[in-house]
Order: C-alpha cells, then structure tokens, then sequence
C-alpha cells in the first residue's frame, strides 16, 4: 500500500461505493466555483490555443493564461530556455503581443470553451499593473493572477514580490481597480515566504498562487560560457516539487484565504501532495511541454485516486496532512 492510500485511511475518509459518478471535485475560490481543481500554469500554456488540438480545454477547471502587460513585450534574447536534471530554465522574458490582442483574440478563443478563465497579468510598475487590471474589469474572465515577480523599474529592478510592504502595497492598489478576484502570485526567492503570503493577504487579496520558478543558472563547460543569454533562469519541473510543497504547507497555516499550488507537478499523485498540503486548487506547468495532456492525466489521476480510496468530496483531502 502507497503512502497517498494510508493517509486516505489513516484520515477516516472512507465511504464505500464511492463511483466516478458520485465524486465531487468542484472547488470554490472567491465565490467562483471551479469544475474541478486542476488548472495551468501561466507562461506553459499559452491562452490554450497551442495545445487546443491535444487538450479538451473544457475538462480543465481553468485556464491560466500566459502573463499579458499593458504594451507587447519582446522578451529576452535567444538562447532562453535550458534542459535540466529534472526540469527546465527558461529566460523567456515574458514576452506576449500585450493587452489590446489578448482582448481582441484570447478572451474569444478562450470563452468557446467551457472553462473558468484566470488571466496573469504582469508590468514593469505599479501602474502598468493597474491599467491592465481596470482593462480587464468588463472583460469576460472570471480571476486575475497577479504575477509580482517581475522586477519594478522604478526600484531599481527589485522584484514587487521580495519585500512584504510591496507586496501590501501592490495588492491593495491593484484591488482598487479591480472587479474581478485577485490572486497574487508569489516568488519563492524570499527568506520568508509566509510573510510574503501575510502581506499579501493584508492587501485585500481573495487567493495565493505559488510557487513561481527559483532563479538557476546553467554554464556550459564545453564553450566556457552560460547557457542562456540571460545568465540567469527561473527553474521549473519536479526538481523544484519537494519546496514547492514545503511552501505550500507553510503558507496554508499561514494565511485564511485559499492557495492554488503549483512546482514540478507531473501526475495525479503529484497534485495530490499539494492538495493534501493546503492547496484548493493546482497548477500544471512544465510537464506541458512533455506530455500535452498533462493537465487531463492529472485530473484523471485525481478521480482515481478518490474513487480507490472511496472519497467522495475532493474538499475531504485539502490540507489533510498536519
């Protein structure tokens, strides 16, 4: 017997007869329920567009869109994305064709289907982000993920998400133009994440995402030089799962508002190491590029899971273990 099978019965969760028919994933977050709580991570998935002709869109609680700012963004120069033992760096840049396309050709392509929408919105100030924010406020989405890693250039490049006053600050500005739930993203490159979580939670936000990618670098030894153009990456992929979940757990007894958990996650198991952390909802990532119908495998993987271990409600096993 796995582990996931004795906490399923250590916890006296069990209910016989438990089919996939009687399971309930659904998950609420700010008062918008989610068919169930698998959704991607932005920058891995585009606006679903890619991966439109692998993935039925309308099984996935969400879509995370890729992060769009106010003007189009270039991103970084090439090379920008790097293999690793078990994961991947990229320096990509957060390059997007920017607000007005996403609008105009996203939120269309992205409504056909029959899924929650979460749009990351990123800038390069406070009021880059509080633009995009009062754009999106009519349009027909359902959340927006603030992504505060992003360095602020009137800080002298420090990112938003590294001092918990920015992160305050950002959150209770970007609230007052926005209609729709927020989600702040976090950065795990902090001392202390769980402050990061608190302040975020003091600046009026309805939810928490994390974890964002941890800085790596990769040299190539052969040519002396580094492998990306821009030095330095954010790491993704399972290599990162066991801190992803380690933040998760701290920040779940660290906050009241919900988290959507995310780090390496590669199957249904995975998933469930976030959910049991504290997680209500996960993100799927890296695993993207790997398997395009990771998102579905996940899910797939979930329902098993519960219908093993005849659980009937998904909110049984959030933040079971303690």
């Amino acid at each position: 017997m796995g582990n996931l099978d004795k906490i399923g019965k250590n916890n006296n969760i069990v209910n016989k007869n438990i089919t996939n028919k009687n399971i309930n994933l659904d998950v609420n977050i700010a008062g918008i329920t989610f068919k169930n709580p698998v959704t991607t991570a932005s920058g891995t998935f585009g606006s679903g567009m890619e991966y439109g002709e692998y993935v039925d869109l309308s099984r996935l609680g969400a879509v995370t869109t890729k992060g769009v700012s106010l003007e189009p963004w270039p991103g970084n120069p090439t090379p920008r994305v790097a293999e690793t033992y078990g994961g991947m760096l990229n320096a990509i840049g957060l390059q997007n064709p920017g607000l007005d396309m996403f609008i105009k050709r996203d939120i269309p392509f992205l409504r056909s289907h029959n899924t929650r929408i979460i749009v990351n919105v990123v800038g390069k100030t406070t009021e880059e982000y509080c633009q995009v924010v009062e754009r999106l406020s009519d349009c027909d989405i359902d959340m927006l993920e603030i992504n505060i890693s992003c360095p602020n250039v009137k800080e002298g490049g420090i990112a938003f998400g590294q001092d918990p006053k920015r992160v305050e600050a950002i959150t209770s500005q970007v609230k007052m133009f926005a209609k729709k739930p927020i989600i702040i993203k976090l950065s795990p490159n902090v001392t202390d994440i769980s402050e990061m979580a608190k302040a975020a939670e003091a600046g009026g936000c309805e939810a928490i995402s994390l974890i964002n990618t941890l800085t790596g670098m990769k040299i190539d030894v052969n040519r002396r030089a580094f492998v990306l153009a821009n030095k330095t990456g954010g790491l993704s992929g399972p290599a990162i799962k066991p801190i992803a979940v380690r933040m998760v757990y701290q920040v779940a007894n660290a906050v009241q508002i919900p988290i959507i958990g995310m780090g390496g996650i590669m199957n249904g198991e995975d998933a469930l190491e976030f959910i049991m952390a504290g997680a209500t909802m996960v993100s799927v990532g890296t695993a993207n590029f790997i398997n395009p119908k990771a998102t579905e495998e996940v899910i797939d993987g979930i329902e098993a899971y519960m219908i093993r271990n005849q659980i009937s409600e998904i909110y049984d096993i959030i933040g079971c273990v303690k």
